[in-house]
């Protein structure tokens, strides 16, 4: 696939490849770094999405480790983001509404809150045209709703694509009511970032009863997200609209390390299915996968040589983790020059046409 690896060697300095600094250097030739996970969150999103008392401790105690207010710099889509993508040289950043979203609520709630924080982050584009770009966020609840709203975010509003955070109160979207927001990302050709969330109520209950501290960031996160994408794999969704792309976090939510072993194991139950290609097929062609809050070298490797670095973009998960941190590491990982620049702009500029 084109990825060259050195493991143990030298790591090449700023001054050899391009330095990852702010856009007032980019004069000297250096990298440009866009950042596709960089979260937001409105007033209506304060309003219905009220932290219980593990989420309230994890936000303290992850903006000390931090360093800045996660909730302060949550909501800000001017000066602060902006001094924090600056410090780190980060050029541009793809912001999306934070999760849950709408996912998180019926139709009486995830339409007026969607179309609110699609307008707010439209406007943000407007005031900063050059720094920001947006995903959509979409009312699944309705699933018409989302692709009317798809579609006037990416025709109108300019967005680059969708986020989805999970399930939809339990519902996953390989259930034919939601195909036709895969139908439409095709037709707009715009990915759909599928992103964390809470896990299902019922695995919330069977598999993290007293233990909270496991189901989100930390372990549940992935697992719940990588069956996810799993379940709309098998279910035929990239048969059905075979040019469609769907962006997994956190180096692919631990699929690149399984990939042998699901190929080995189900390709014969997906032909059995009725699929016309094999898993591991799919994941190489329909997956996309970010590099946020994932910053392990090791599992990093195991990515670029699963998926190629043609198939990784880099990405912060701003303000959940700092971006000097998901700079620093794209700067010193043990890759070639050609791939770095891939995954710090090309393939963004590529895929989302920014």
């Amino acid at each position: 696939m084109g990825s060259q690896v050195v493991v143990g060697g030298r790591k090449a300095k700023c001054s050899e490849w391009g330095a990852i600094v702010g856009p007032s250097k980019k004069g000297s030739g250096c990298v440009r770094v866009i950042a596709i996970e960089e979260h937001f969150i409105t007033p209506l999103y304060r309003e219905h999405v009220i932290p219980d008392e593990f989420r309230k401790f994890w936000l303290s105690s992850r903006s000390d480790v931090l360093g800045h207010d996660i909730s302060e710099q949550y909501a800000d889509m001017d000066a602060k983001r902006l001094a924090a993508m600056d410090e780190a040289g980060i050029d541009v950043a793809v912001l999306s509404f934070g999760a849950p979203g709408p996912q998180g609520f019926g139709p009486e709630i995830a339409i007026p809150m969607a179309r609110d924080a699609n307008d707010r982050l439209h406007e943000a584009v407007r005031r900063h045209p050059t720094r920001f770009a947006g995903f959509a966020s979409l009312p699944t609840a309705d699933p018409a709703a989302a692709v009317e709203e798809l579609e006037r975010c990416v025709t109108t509003l300019g967005f680059v694509g969708a986020m989805i955070h999970g399930h939809t109160q339990g519902s996953f979207l390989d259930e034919k009511k939601y195909w036709p927001i895969f139908e439409r990302a095709e037709v707009l050709d715009v990915p759909l970032y599928l992103h964390p969330t809470a896990p299902h109520p019922a695995v919330m209950e069977a598999y993290f009863g007293d233990y909270e501290e496991l189901a989100r960031s930390a372990w549940g996160f992935a697992v719940d997200t990588g069956c996810h994408f799993l379940r709309i794999m098998f279910s035929g969704v990239f048969d059905a609209y075979p040019r469609l792309k769907i962006i997994l976090g956190h180096l692919g939510e631990g699929l690149p390390f399984a990939m042998h072993r699901l190929q080995e194991h189900s390709w014969q139950a997906a032909k059995r299915r009725g699929l016309e290609r094999t898993p591991l097929d799919y994941i190489r062609e329909n997956l996309l996968v970010t590099t946020s809050g994932n910053w392990y070298e090791p599992a990093f490797l195991c990515t670029l040589l699963a998926l190629g670095a043609d198939k990784i973009l880099f990405a912060a998960d701003w303000p959940f983790e700092a971006n000097k941190v998901a700079s620093s590491f794209l700067e010193n990982l043990s890759i070639s020059d050609a791939d770095r620049e891939r995954i710090a702009s090309l393939n963004a500029q590529r895929e989302l046409r920014l």
